[in-house]
């Protein structure tokens, strides 16, 4: 059964993921997509909504009420491919990759080209978190696992990633940089996993609130590119 429902009261994304993570806790809601523009939330559930334990779920700060028109069976979203979904990112990668290439091609070193990669990976994706810094930790920690015990690690992540970034461009401390990442990476990892296998439909916040992107198999192979790179260096240094 799906339903829209009109929904008050949101101003920034940080709302529109407080929204989702409380309507998607409801007993037998299934799926839940909010939309800040439209200020309205579409649910699939296995039964029907009463609007005042909606409500008495969202508590005071936001309005809820059913909205009259039939929803479409078939959402938007739902009905792009994961290609279409994921373009954003996949042309994120495709010019990181492109820079990497281009800054070491003339005397080529992979281990060079790697750091520069990884370098420009934290710095273009903590730009895109802090574009939205009070959304970001909201929808951050509804898979990271350290995150959800520890608030205050989601408002301290973006600028993880931004020093992260820097070290491995200035190759300084290069070797405190790869545990650093294996470590945050391993435990976001271990989330994102966690979110396919459960299989919730729940936003990925690796490029911030700014774009809309689906915790798709995508964000895993992600993490685990910048893991593997990391453990590979990290080999290397020491051995």
């Amino acid at each position: 059964m799906e339903r829209t429902y009109s929904v008050t009261g949101m101003t920034c994304q940080g709302c529109v993921a407080t929204v989702s993570k409380k309507l998607s806790a409801v007993e037998g809601v299934e799926k839940v997509e909010v939309s800040l523009e439209e200020s309205r939330a579409s649910i699939i559930s296995k039964k029907s909504l009463q609007i005042a334990m909606l409500q008495d779920v969202l508590g005071s700060k936001y309005g809820i009420s059913e909205v009259s028109e039939p929803v479409p069976e078939i959402t938007i979203q739902e009905s792009q491919s994961k290609w279409v979904q994921l373009q954003p990112l996949f042309l994120i990668f495709a010019y990181l990759f492109t820079a990497s290439f281009l800054l070491n091609y003339k005397s080529w070193d992979l281990a060079e080209a790697m750091l520069d990669f990884m370098g420009l990976f934290y710095i273009v994706f903590s730009f895109f978190k802090l574009l939205d810094l009070k959304g970001f930790p909201e929808s951050f920690r509804m898979y990271d696992p350290l995150a959800k015990v520890v608030p205050v690690y989601g408002w301290i992540y973006p600028f993880l990633e931004l020093g992260l970034g820097l070290l491995f461009l200035m190759r300084y401390q290069v070797s405190f940089a790869l545990i650093v990442t294996i470590l945050i990476l391993g435990i976001t990892t271990i989330g994102v996993t966690k979110t396919l296998l459960d299989k919730k439909n729940i936003r990925c916040a690796c490029l911030g609130t700014a774009l809309k992107l689906p915790m798709t198999e995508a964000t895993f192979i992600e993490n685990a590119i910048m893991l593997v790179m990391a453990l590979w260096m990290l080999v290397n240094i020491f051995y």
